[in-house]
């Protein structure tokens, strides 16, 4: 409302409203114009981000209003001299392609970094051997500690990972992103030739290419520190400084028990055939775990799909659980959660009922897999280790492979299997490809992809042919799957005139890795479940595997338990898409009745309440607000301060003008009045 000798005019007051918004907006749209016409938005970007456990915090992170430094193209390590001490316009903006993506470089610029404002990687080239884990994963979190097993506590006897050297768990003080998609990667290398690249040693004209990163971090210091804040946060919006690692485990049994009846079972026995979901590269979001997880778990997928059929006709006298773990490259988050909460009546079993242990670990390509077996000093179920491995060698008749057992001084390679031995003497083995230290060159770092497997396809196949196509990994894995699955069957107790008859699907292998490996926007998976997350896919999978259709409609498949024959307590009812027959667009959409149930995989640190816990695992990750990176052109410091300079003096004159109108505006502009008899 607009005021004049004490009256109000509401039509212009409201013609003022409009015309201030139209401004406001008008302001915007030019506002986002002129950013468009100076950034160049990179948007197909992977940060690393921080993460912080009991003691310390590793990971990059970037300053509050981001990084901007000048470009400069690394070629070779000789050529970090320019961006570390010869270039005169610090700070540098350092891309590198992964073949130079070495913890020597890295740790040059860490301790040069005020000279180094941000480092980007375009992963392309690979390195013969590159793992940026360490060389004794979850070194302090397994069965061997100071009091049981000493001497093969700290890798003291094998070194599992002797090409890591530690990088992922290194932090840097300047952020470092990688780069997902070539054609961004291309217009920075254009910019850097068109304006940064020094030619026959002559200066550099501006402008100049510059890049700014975006990737500031929320928590900071430990764990303890991160947790205590977002508990302080009393705000109607709380804001979490960090989240707790983890998810969810992936179990189902082949005979489901009532799932609100946690604790022992009587005259139960069960064998857990386990394997873990997850894996980590210093990018995050950049790890596949090809051999270090992928090979392990689609094995025992396919595993429990060859066993569906025996275990329906005739079913062994003992349950078998099929567990896929969540969290473990993070000091065993999912199979610690597992443990706890058998021991504390939290699971549909306890410890008392696991009978023995199966799990498979990193099985690429090999004729031979090795056999790490645990005869534990503290247990007298020794036999059934004996047993175990017996029928193991036992389920390979027609294949081409065989299990090898190693020696007994050999410790467990790092596996889920050893968070069960710390709580309790249960007899086990562990199946991987290597005798000793690890055959992966690539453990834990983006390399261990399709490539490393030896997924290779012929080039004139499309992806749907691709699908299909069985590689000669799918058939070594399925070989694998076949004999893991032979072998429960018999430790389970299992009719021995049956065992012949499991076989696993060479397609549904080949079918998994390309999913999971290759390219997941396929029809087969997308048949199952549109969601791209790891532990949902694996859900899905698995129920498609063990489960049974059903003539359940949707609605009937959202709410179960009003159907006379059907239980939500011994089971779970998911709507798998199916697929979409020839001549149609309609897909053929049906209810599966499953055992297989989504188990919380928590660090139980954080029920507890102990963030400086060493017995389970403190991992979190900080929260941040945006992840952004983009290019532009630099002027010169000189251009700068004249700019700014002419700025501040339109600034003041513009000032200068409005008070000089403003005191003479009874001079200047006559008054305008309503009339008197203006009606409202």
């Amino acid at each position: 409302y607009e005021w004049d000798n004490h009256r109000f005019s509401p039509q212009k007051g409201f013609r003022v409203l409009l015309q201030t918004e139209i401004l406001l907006r008008f302001i915007n749209v030019s506002c986002n114009a002129v950013a468009q016409k100076i950034y160049v938005e990179l948007n197909n970007t992977v940060p690393c981000v921080r993460l912080l456990n009991a003691t310390h915090q590793i990971g990059c992170q970037s300053s509050i209003s981001g990084d901007t430094g000048v470009i400069h193209v690394l070629e070779s390590e000789a050529d970090l001299e320019w961006p570390l001490s010869k270039g005169p316009n610090p700070p540098y903006m350092v891309l590198l392609e992964s073949s130079l993506f070495t913890k020597s470089i890295m740790m040059k610029m860490k301790n040069a970094s005020s000279r180094v404002a941000g480092v980007v990687v375009v992963p392309k080239t690979s390195q013969p051997e590159f793992s940026p884990h360490t060389t004794c994963p979850n070194e302090n979190t397994g069965v061997y500690t100071e009091t049981y097993d000493h001497n093969l506590a700290h890798c003291n006897t094998t070194v599992w990972n002797p090409r890591g050297n530690g990088l992922s768990y290194e932090e840097f003080d300047f952020p470092v992103f990688s780069l997902k998609e070539d054609n961004e990667t291309e217009v920075i290398k254009q910019c850097y030739f068109d304006h940064n690249r020094v030619v026959n040693g002559s200066g550099l004209q501006y402008p100049l290419c510059a890049m700014q990163l975006f990737s500031h971090m929320h928590a900071v210091t430990d764990t303890a520190t991160c947790m205590r804040r977002s508990s302080m946060d009393f705000s109607t919006s709380p804001v979490m400084v960090c989240d707790p690692l983890g998810g969810y485990n992936v179990c189902t049994f082949i005979r489901p028990y009532n799932s609100t009846a946690f604790g022992h079972k009587e005259n139960e026995s069960v064998v857990i055939a386990a394997a873990r979901l997850d894996s980590r590269a210093f990018f995050l979001e950049d790890s596949t775990g090809a051999e270090g997880s992928v090979s392990g778990f689609v094995t025992l997928l396919a595993a429990a799909q060859a066993l569906r059929e025996a275990t329906q006709e005739a079913p062994p006298t003992r349950n078998i659980l099929f567990a896929f773990f969540h969290g473990e490259v993070f000091d065993y988050i999912g199979s610690s959660r597992m443990v706890y909460d058998m021991k504390n009546n939290m699971f549909v079993i306890d410890l008392d009922n696991v009978h023995s242990i199966l799990e498979i670990g990193q099985v690429k390509t090999s004729i031979n897999v090795w056999t790490y077996k645990c005869m534990d000093i503290r247990s007298n179920n020794n036999e059934s280790v004996t047993n175990l491995v017996k029928n193991l060698q036992s389920s390979t008749a027609g294949l081409n492979l065989s299990f090898v057992e190693t020696g007994f001084s050999q410790p467990l390679p790092p596996s889920s299997f050893q968070r069960f031995l710390r709580a309790r003497a249960i007899p086990g083995i562990v199946l991987a490809d290597h005798q000793t230290d690890f055959n992966n060159r690539y453990y834990e770092s983006f390399y261990d992809n399709a490539a490393h497997l030896n997924l290779t396809y012929p080039s004139n196949l499309s992806p749907e042919e691709q699908l299909e196509f069985v590689t000669d990994t799918a058939k070594s894995l399925t070989e694998v799957a076949t004999a893991v699955a032979r072998a429960l069957f018999k430790q389970a107790g299992g009719n021995n005139s049956q065992v012949n008859k499991i076989n696993a699907d060479p397609k549904t292998v080949t079918q998994m890795l390309y999913g999971f490996l290759v390219r997941s926007n396929n029809s087969w998976f997308q048949s199952s479940h549109q969601a791209n997350a790891l532990t949902y896919l694996v859900q899905y999978l698995l129920a498609n595997l063990t489960g049974t259709a059903t003539n359940l409609t949707q609605s009937q498949c959202k709410k179960p338990d009003e159907l006379p024959n059907e239980s939500t307590y011994l089971y779970s009812y998911l709507w798998v898409q199916g697929v979409v027959p020839p001549n149609s667009t309609q897909r053929e959409s049906f209810c599966v009745r499953t055992a297989v149930r989504l188990v919380k995989a928590v660090s139980p640190a954080f029920d507890l309440g102990d963030y400086v816990s060493k017995e389970y695992s403190t991992w979190t990750k900080s929260q941040w607000k945006f992840i952004k990176a983009r290019i532009f052109l630099v002027a010169s410091r000189d251009l700068e301060m004249l700019t700014l300079g002419v700025g501040v003096a339109v600034l003041f004159t513009s000032l200068l003008v409005t008070y000089f109108v403003s005191t003479k505006a009874d001079v200047l502009f006559s008054s305008v009045r309503e009339p008197n008899n203006t009606a409202y």
